[in-house]
């Protein structure tokens, strides 16, 4: 073979060598992107991110726990929903780890899937939940033990995990069973706080308290002191409550309609709903006024508002008439609404019903906050997302996810009740 033909073969062989794999790595997969690691700071007040209490309990015991496939299929449902936010309360229980444990899973099944969680760790006062009367100045020894779990999962599950809330409810004066002086979340915030500091917590890791409005300042003077003041200093945002729809019963100047005004009874309804939105904002604004006042500049957001759909009680149609899925819709878009164009975060109360909260009472109130009953069925907030098929191929407990009343409006407006009426109420 002549050196000149020679050297043509090899050009030859190389450049089908090259070609050969040129076409090998475009029949390669590209490598996934790796998403940006999400903080509090980057999910908190994203309308993206939407927010909500959950607690995937289905019997009238807490001992019966829910399992990691069902919590899954809840996780799923909520996915579909544009939720990313889960609200837990307590570590004390195996439903918290369950729920990590369950979307780390589903994370690893599908690179798509993204659930972040705000970890409740309970916090009680000596004597809470006993025979024995509560000491309200000093805290359960129970406390440090919560604390501990708590840090333990942040940092088991740094990548779901982004806030740690320390107590619920638990300085409000009106839960009586168990709540705590200022002094005592304080000292577990800044307990967190060091944490952080010293790099046995992520550094991006958010600290707060869920409490009432008037906890964090916005009510009466009484709790206006020097410790809160303290604890708003170190918290890293606000998460506070604020529910209109108690207050229809105990405080409501914002209920009622105005005897003879010649409205359709649904306006009437509607008009209700949009003060009792305003009424919400009030109670924001009144904890935003008090925390400016004492030179502090940071976020608030909604830690928790709902609405029942039934009440046999204080809210029932033997009471203030509040309670129906209509109502419950209505507030329901007003606080997303809101929230969102106000950029904040609000962990909607809740997901679904739970009924062991008033195990003993199939009618009351707390049992029927969710947005889906227990057996899965949307409630009517939701029915135009079920028209829209986004729940098609979901279930919980194996049954899919279909419309209250069969989706027929009418038999839900039958239970729709007027407030009573309330001579001097704003006209509208």
């Amino acid at each position: 073979m002549s050196t000149l033909k020679y050297i043509s073969k090899l050009i030859l062989v190389a450049f089908v060598l090259v070609s050969c794999e040129n076409s090998q790595k475009k029949k390669e997969s590209p490598k996934p992107i790796t998403q940006k690691e999400m903080t509090a700071k980057d999910i908190l007040g994203n309308k993206d991110y939407l927010a909500i209490s959950y607690g995937g309990y289905r019997d009238t015991l807490r001992d019966i726990q829910p399992t990691i496939a069902a919590l899954k299929e809840d996780m799923k449902i909520l996915h579909a929903l544009n939720v990313r936010i889960l609200r837990t309360y307590n570590v004390q229980l195996a439903q918290a780890p369950n729920i990590l444990k369950a979307i780390r899973e589903l994370k690893n099944e599908d690179a798509n899937f993204e659930m972040y969680v705000m970890l409740g760790a309970w916090i009680d006062c000596k004597n809470a939940w006993t025979a024995q009367t509560p000491d309200h100045n000093q805290e359960s020894d129970q406390n440090s033990g919560e604390i501990e779990r708590a840090v333990a999962l942040a940092n088991e599950y740094p990548e779901i995990v982004k806030i740690i809330a320390v107590g619920n409810e638990a300085m409000v004066k009106w839960a009586t069973s168990y709540y705590v002086q200022p002094s005592v979340i304080l000292k577990w915030v800044n307990h967190l706080q060091d944490l952080k500091k010293e790099k046995k917590l992520p550094k991006d890791l958010w600290i707060t308290s869920s409490d009432n409005f008037a906890s964090w300042g916005g009510h009466d003077k009484e709790y206006h002191v020097e410790d809160l003041n303290k604890l708003i200093k170190a918290v890293d945002y606000i998460s506070m409550h604020t529910y209109p729809m108690h207050d229809t019963h105990y405080h409501p100047v914002f209920w009622g309609v105005e005897e003879g005004k010649k409205t359709s009874s649904i306006q009437k309804v509607d008009n209700a709903m949009l003060r009792a939105k305003k009424y919400a904002i009030s109670q924001y604004d009144s904890v935003y006024n008090y925390m400016k006042s004492i030179g502090v500049d940071k976020p608030i957001h909604i830690g928790e508002t709902g609405w029942t759909t039934f009440s046999q009680g204080l809210y029932g149609n033997n009471g203030s008439k509040a309670a129906d899925e209509y109502k419950e819709a209505l507030y329901y878009n007003h606080m997303r609404q809101w929230t969102n164009e106000a950029e904040m975060s609000c962990f909607y109360f809740e997901a679904f019903d739970e009924i062991w909260k008033d195990a003993r009472n199939p009618g009351g109130s707390e049992n029927h906050f969710g947005l889906f009953t227990i057996d899965g069925k949307a409630k009517y907030a939701l029915w135009d997302l079920v028209d829209k098929g986004v729940f098609n191929g979901l279930t919980r407990n194996g049954k899919p996810i279909i419309k209250t009343y069969g989706g027929n409006k009418d038999s839900l407006l039958l239970e729709v009740q007027l407030p009573p009426v309330k001579k001097g109420v704003v006209k509208h």
